[in-house]
């Protein structure tokens, strides 16, 4: 009787080390890849757009983010940029966009311009904005249909406030209204005095103003040239019919 011999099995030939030596090498080209990526343009900022900005300049808002050409692209970060941008008063809001290969793209939406002032001492117009923040005008800058403020001292804390009413006020109800100047009064130490380019004379408040401004809107569409008091009450009178020193004149004074 014959007895089988048991089968040899073949030894597994370990691959161990040589797997290990590839990872090794495939980290390296990882590795060499991303050095070169990082060093080439590809990887840096090639451009950066502004829009949006009316009254602040490009090169300001450039220097205020931080942001030069030629920096890591991918170091860039939105928060930091925006925060930077945000820092200046006169900027409401701020979009950033990243757009591969190294292009910034910077949305910025400025207070509205809600008035102009012109420098007694040089005749030059500045830019008054929502927020009472006063900006110098580019010179290609187009002059809207906004009142001009005159006769206003510098940091005069009315001059905010007005401003700030401006802005809550539709463009619409504001493009007749050509000039406003301080009119204080021991009554209404916040009274101002406007004229219109339809040629009418207004009395009223800062702190009115909002609540009348519709009813100054309706007289001016209705009526002919006059004086218009938007006080406790309102009251209506044309140039032509206003006898001299009548209550109405009174009325001015107080």
């Amino acid at each position: 009787m014959t007895q089988q011999l048991p089968v040899l099995k073949e030894k597994k030939v370990k691959t161990n080390t040589s797997r290990k030596l590839l990872f090794i090498l495939l980290i390296l080209f990882v590795v060499l890849l991303a050095v070169l990526f990082f060093r080439s343009s590809m990887s840096k900022i090639s451009e950066i757009h502004i829009t949006g900005n009316q009254l602040i300049p490009n090169q300001q808002l450039v220097e205020k983010s931080g942001l030069h050409i030629g920096d890591q692209f991918f170091g860039t970060s939105k928060g930091t940029i925006r925060e930077r941008l945000l820092e200046n008063k006169a900027v409401q809001d701020v979009k950033i966009e990243l757009k591969f290969p190294g292009v910034i793209s910077i949305s910025v939406q400025e207070f509205s311009t809600v008035a102009y002032q012109m420098s007694p001492t040089d005749g030059k117009i500045t830019g008054l904005l929502s927020n009472g923040t006063t900006l110098p005008l580019p010179k290609d800058h187009i002059l809207v249909e906004k009142p001009i403020l005159t006769n206003w001292k510098a940091g005069d804390a009315l001059l905010g406030k007005l401003c700030k009413q401006l802005g809550e006020i539709p463009d619409e109800l504001l493009t007749d209204i050509s000039e406003i100047m301080p009119d204080p009064s021991k009554s209404y130490p916040d009274r101002i005095k406007m004229y219109t380019r339809s040629q009418f004379e207004v009395l009223t408040t800062i702190s009115l103003m909002k609540d009348k401004v519709e009813y100054l809107s309706n007289v001016i569409e209705t009526q002919q040239p006059g004086l218009i008091t938007m006080l406790t009450a309102d009251t209506y009178r044309p140039f032509d019919n206003t006898p001299w020193g009548t209550d109405l004149e009174k009325d001015t004074t107080q």
